[in-house]
């Protein structure tokens, strides 16, 4: 059965749609390639900065609150969110009013004002989610470790950007980003669950007149960083954040679903081996997971957790083991299904809702240039065999490769170091 429908309107600008007839909401999403790996050096941070801009008032809706009162009159949901690769905008809301959702994503996206005044509040509001940033280890960990991965170049840059850029941004720099990259060939609209009549017409009379431009839509390619292996950012704290990892493969990798279940193996929910091992055998730590995360370019397979300071040590060694134990060892056949089984129900509960649905598939159509059914991926997922796993763990897991982010209270990298082998 065929979930998506795509369409695309004259000027390039792509629409996504995913009926559910038995839903009785939709979810009406603006997403763009454009993220915080496409800026420079001295824009950093912008295109996290113009989508708190969107929120703040159009020609037509002067505030804030205009905005948000529109959408709480039709009790609706809204929110954004910038990563390095994409940018998305979403409402949702009671399928009577997706035409009202629409207006307002479209009169944020086209119209907002920003006003230099309210650019001069917000810098305040952006400082001080940066502060809240850097003070949450476990957020802030993994800043630290794509620092290490990818050093001075945009992926290793924090997506919020930093206090000097921000603080340097004028309504000239919102411009010029939103003209470079907020073009038709850059966007997808999607909308899903029950979708109403004549939905894709409706966005060609919102945004089919939104000119493109040729430009070079590219981003800086991913480069390794060669340094060390251990990165420490010291800080007082009452409990060591770690993340423990290996590069790893790009989105579209023959290996993806390979590596996905090499993932969850080693840390996807609480039977996994990492948790088994970390928390329940040892009582090392709270929390602690694994997982794969890839970019168009780039990935990294990791393992992150939350440890006692006072038994860090024993900690890393454990994960150590763990990785390497995936490329010694083939998955047995019953931990391996388990794992497959795990993945598959996950996917499948992602798309029990319109929300998550057409974030799938936005986000492949994005940045991959296609919307995956769902039957392809848990056909994908079901092809992997454990000498796949262990293929792929054999790969990337090896002396010299393993690559550790430390936040607590240490200075000595070296100490790390030695633990890796």
């Amino acid at each position: 059965m065929t979930v998506f429908e795509r369409h695309t309107l004259p000027n390039g600008l792509r629409v996504l749609t995913a009926p559910m007839l038995q839903a009785q909401s939709v979810t009406c999403f603006v997403m763009l390639a454009a993220g915080s790996r496409y800026e420079t050096r001295d824009t950093r941070g912008i295109a996290h900065f113009a989508e708190h801009m969107f929120f703040k008032g159009t020609e037509r809706r002067p505030s804030a609150r205009d905005i948000a009162g529109e959408i709480d009159a039709i009790g609706g949901e809204f929110n954004a969110f910038t990563s390095k690769e994409y940018t998305g905008y979403y409402v949702k809301c009671a399928s009577e009013h997706r035409d009202v959702a629409l207006d307002v994503l479209v009169d944020m996206l086209r119209r907002s004002k920003f006003d230099p005044d309210e650019i001069e509040r917000e810098k305040g509001v952006i400082v001080e989610e940066m502060n809240m940033y850097f003070d949450t280890p476990r957020d802030y960990i993994g800043g630290v470790y794509e620092q290490l991965l990818y050093g001075d170049q945009p992926l290793g840059w924090d997506i919020i950007g930093d206090r000097e850029t921000v603080r340097a941004a004028t309504r000239g720099t919102f411009l010029d980003y939103l003209d470079r990259w907020y073009r038709p060939s850059r966007i997808v609209v999607g909308l899903g669950g029950r979708l109403g009549d004549e939905a894709v017409e409706r966005i060609a009379e919102l945004l089919g007149d939104l000119e493109d431009a040729p430009h070079d839509g590219r981003a800086a390619p991913a480069a390794a960083n060669g340094g060390a292996p251990v990165k420490v950012h010291t800080k007082e704290s009452d409990q060591a954040h770690l993340i423990l990892g290996v590069p790893s493969y790009p989105l579209e990798h023959p290996d993806r679903y390979a590596l996905q279940l090499l993932a969850t193996v080693l840390g996807g929910g609480m039977s996994s081996r990492l948790f088994t091992e970390v928390r329940e055998r040892r009582g090392l730590g709270y929390y602690v997971y694994g997982v794969n995360h890839s970019y168009t370019d780039a990935g990294s397979l990791y393992a992150q957790a939350g440890v006692d300071i006072a038994r860090i040590d024993d900690a890393v060694t454990t994960i150590v083991a763990e990785l390497r134990r995936m490329a010694e060892e083939p998955v047995p056949y019953d931990e391996l299904e388990k794992a497959r089984n795990f993945a598959k129900g996950r996917f499948v509960l992602q798309l029990e809702s319109p929300h998550g649905t057409v974030m799938f598939g936005l986000r492949r159509e994005v940045l991959e240039g296609r919307a995956a059914e769902p039957e392809e991926v848990l056909a994908g997922i079901d092809a992997v065999t454990a000498d796949d796993v262990q293929r792929v763990a054999g790969t990337l897991i090896g002396d010299g490769r393993l690559k550790l982010a430390v936040i607590g209270p240490f200075d000595d990298a070296e100490r790390f170091e030695r633990l890796l082998g």
